[in-house]
């Protein structure tokens, strides 16, 4: 079959590799109609992820058609699917509280140390997303072998196109916890860092939980005209201090609760941005942690902070006696995606929530590498790729 793997930074390549076969009881065969390019994937893409290897299979977002099944799937043959990007066993004492990303078993044994030196304690396994979360192969591919088939894909009914669903797999849910994780409460101002995928999700996301005002911080202009859509008040950083401006429109208090959606990319040239990009370049520092050092010191005292953005390891000057002396709580962790597909699913089927608004360009699998480029190159203009195997020409 046809693939996207990696090779090292911002080298991928669409390359023909075994095609994936069952290997335990539970597991079953995917062939791919979707598939899309997330913001954490130029996490890889950028070589700020470790345990990376030559050859391996990316990406997690994706659903397709399920072609075989080992005997203990419930899927059936020729059914239509959304695969959650965390694997988890849906038996353990994490997945019986619903805590799919803390899955024990999603992690293979032989990969639960290198996990657990850096963490403490072995996440679940992620698809296409190194080998520190499992090393299984990603489903920017023709085929993908889902493993717990009985436990994480959902199935979709008849006559809906891919484009309505496809996010289910990950952006969506992600955005609907992180909104979740802030506690809104009726009137409640919500201010969100990043409107690339996850961030505009979050803003449908905060509204339809309840918040009075969304106010969403970015400086491409055409994710914050999206965010607008959603009605968003926003803030472009290039062009006013966001502190100030957080202070100004919420009569110097601070938002209520605040999301991080931007994660250890943080773009903008601040001193403290500019000094962690030193650090991680020198190999003195891992994260560039602007967004949540900003995030809780514009929040108000006894307020929310949501970080459902990605870090990959240690960081220093974070606002520690900020956090505690304003009495703010933080909730974050990858997404329990298992345990809000059922009730997405419904609210996406009765457009309650817009999906479809995202996605900038379709491109045939064989055009991934260029996909990559595009997204990492051009985010203003490319707000969501999505690839499709077996099409033939770029749309």
């Amino acid at each position: 079959m046809r693939a996207l793997t990696w090779h090292g930074k911002h080298d991928v390549r669409v390359e023909t590799v075994d095609d994936p076969g069952i290997v335990n009881p539970r597991d079953a065969i995917i062939k791919v109609t979707s598939t899309a390019i997330c913001g954490s994937d130029l996490h890889l893409y950028d070589h700020y992820i470790p345990t990376m290897q030559a050859g391996d299979i990316l990406g997690h977002e994706f659903m397709g058609e399920v072609v075989e099944i080992g005997p203990k799937s419930t899927l059936k043959i020729g059914q239509r699917v959304v695969v959650p990007f965390t694997i988890a066993c849906g038996s353990c004492y994490h997945c019986g509280k619903a805590q799919f990303s803390a899955c024990d078993n999603g992690l293979p044994a032989d990969n639960q140390d290198i996990a657990r030196e850096a963490y403490g304690q072995p996440m679940s396994g992620l698809f296409g997303y190194s080998h520190m979360t499992g090393g299984y192969s990603g489903g920017q591919a023709e085929y993908v072998r889902v493993p717990f088939s009985d436990v994480g894909p959902i199935v979709i009914p008849e006559g809906i196109e891919d484009d309505k669903v496809l996010f289910l797999s990950d952006i969506l849910p992600t955005g609907w916890m992180a909104a979740e994780n802030c506690d809104i409460e009726p009137g409640d101002t919500v201010a969100v860092w990043g409107c690339g995928p996850v961030g505009l999700f979050a803003v449908q996301s905060a509204f339809l939980l309840g918040a009075e005002r969304v106010i969403a911080i970015d400086h491409f202009p055409k994710r914050l005209e999206l965010a607008r859509r959603f009605g968003a008040e926003t803030i472009n950083f290039e062009e006013s201090d966001t502190y100030e401006a957080l202070m100004l429109m919420t009569g110097g208090i601070g938002p209520d609760a605040v999301i991080d959606a931007v994660g250890l990319e943080a773009h903008g040239l601040f001193v403290d941005n500019v000094v962690d990009q030193i650090k991680a370049s020198t190999f003195l520092g891992t994260d560039r942690t602007h967004a949540i050092r900003q995030a809780i010191i514009a929040c108000r005292k006894g307020g929310r902070v949501s970080m459902p953005a990605v870090y990959g390891g240690f960081v220093d000057k974070f606002p520690l006696g900020a956090f505690m002396e304003k009495g703010l709580t933080l909730r974050t962790g990858q997404t329990h995606v298992q345990k809000y597909l059922p009730a997405l699913l419904a609210a996406v089927l009765e457009d309650k929530i817009d999906t479809t608004f995202l996605i900038s360009h379709r491109l045939p699998l064989e055009d991934a590498a260029e996909g990559y480029k595009l997204f990492h190159d051009q985010q203003n203009e490319a707000t969501k790729v999505v690839l499709k195997p077996g099409l033939s020409t770029a749309t």
